[in-house]
């Protein structure tokens, strides 16, 4: 799981960026579902994932409030 990097996330359209959200949270899902039935042992995706859910967030509340830089 790679970081989602801000400055081209600002280049998306919201909707784009809402659908994003939702495969990111069916990622996180799914990743945590395997590690309870410890089919994978790495946790720091689960980690990459919550925090590119967040900056997903926070542009697209920058966004519909006009404040995108």
């Amino acid at each position: 799981m790679k970081d989602l990097k801000a400055k081209d996330l600002r280049e998306k359209s919201v909707p784009e960026l809402e659908e994003m959200v939702r495969q990111q949270r069916a990622n996180l899902h799914k990743a945590r579902r395997d590690l309870v039935f410890r089919q994978t042992s790495d946790t720091a995706s689960i980690k990459v994932m919550r925090h590119n859910i967040a900056r997903l967030l926070t542009i697209i509340n920058e966004k519909k409030r006009g404040g995108a830089q």
